[in-house]
């Protein structure tokens, strides 16, 4: 069976899922939706897909049976409803939208048309983060007690200053929280569960933006555990992500993609590193591994066509968006937030 996939957006992160569909059989780019002509016109031609300049008539080109959207993050809950409500499937990249209730009614309008609506959060189908999920969920690491996290990365000047749309509160919705480290707080709420409040700071520390390049968070579990979070643009040279996760029976901490120790009191064997990590992201805002992307749109493909739910739906990609407002609005308050209140 071959399915199609349209585009929307003809920037640097719909290169990528383009990079990642062509290494899928079966997967055509059918159509490419963007508003810089040129690029536009490049992605499309090395894809063999149509061109758009119309959105209303990319919505429309057949045969397409769902979107990857990678347009700025405040146009992806309007535009995966425009493409819901045509019958289209809707993947779109992280973050689910700026804010939670058009988020909201992205889910709402994806159950209404029948469609599934999945979130790159690539992260979850890496085999090291994989096995630590496994891990957790095992009990390997006893209670949890602590949860640390690092996104200390660098972006130049150029990275902003080159875009209408990065670091702005309209389009972006924030900095380095809510576009960078929104992975890692994806995966910390996989890792640990839900989040009852959080602290935080922010600064613009480096960059001419309007939004944080620099945010410090501490965060209260339900499970009891609690963490902290470190995000920021503004690191030079960039280091890599740095996860530690600590419960009564010992620590595992990641590096990028990859366990770089399992200390507990019980060694398992089995319980060791694939050694397979390509992450440039520390420095780099060009995905040189796709993998992961290919992964996502494998099993977006699969959640269509056995009609099951995507490994990161909707529902479970709202889930860091809410945290992430709670953050900005413990920022904006100076106190702490809990979750309940902050939605």
């Amino acid at each position: 069976m071959r399915i199609h996939v349209g585009l929307i957006g003809g920037g640097n992160i719909s290169e990528t899922h383009a990079r990642a569909a062509r290494g899928i059989s079966g997967l055509s780019v059918a159509a490419v939706f963007g508003t810089n002509q040129q690029k536009v016109a490049r992605l499309s031609a090395e894809c063999g897909a149509t061109p758009y300049f119309d959105f209303e008539k990319f919505l429309g080109h057949r045969p397409m049976d769902f979107v990857a959207i990678g347009s700025p993050s405040a146009l992806h809950a309007e535009q995966g409803i425009a493409a819901a409500r045509r019958g289209l499937h809707v993947l779109t990249e992280k973050p689910l939208d700026i804010v939670s209730i058009r988020g909201d009614a992205l889910i709402a309008a994806a159950v209404e048309a029948g469609v599934k609506l999945g979130v790159f959060f690539q992260d979850r189908f890496k085999a090291d983060l994989i096995r630590v999920k496994e891990c957790v969920e095992a009990g390997v690491l006893g209670k949890l007690i602590l949860a640390d996290a690092r996104v200390k990365w660098f972006r130049p000047a150029s990275y902003y200053g080159d875009s209408h749309w990065r670091g702005t509160l309209r389009w972006d919705g924030g900095g380095a929280l809510i576009n960078q480290a929104i992975h890692t707080v994806d995966l910390l709420l996989w890792f640990c569960g839900e989040v009852l409040a959080v602290q935080a700071v922010r600064k613009t520390a480096l960059h001419q933006i309007e939004a944080e390049d620099t945010l410090v968070a501490s965060l209260e579990f339900k499970s009891g555990a609690i963490g902290a979070l470190q995000a920021a643009t503004s690191v030079f040279p960039g280091y890599p992500r740095r996860v530690e996760l600590t419960g009564s029976e010992g620590t595992v901490i990641i590096e990028h993609d990859r366990l770089l120790a399992a200390d507990l009191r019980k060694p398992r064997k089995d319980f060791c590193s694939t050694g397979d990590d390509r992450n440039a992201s520390a420095s780099s805002p060009t995905v040189s591994d796709v993998r992961g992307h290919q992964a996502a749109l494998v099993d977006f493909i699969n959640a269509i066509e056995t009609n099951a739910e995507p490994r990161c739906s909707g529902t479970a990609a709202r889930a860091s968006l809410a945290l992430v407002e709670a953050m900005y609005t413990a920022c904006a308050s100076g106190s702490r937030i809990e979750m309940n209140k902050s939605e």
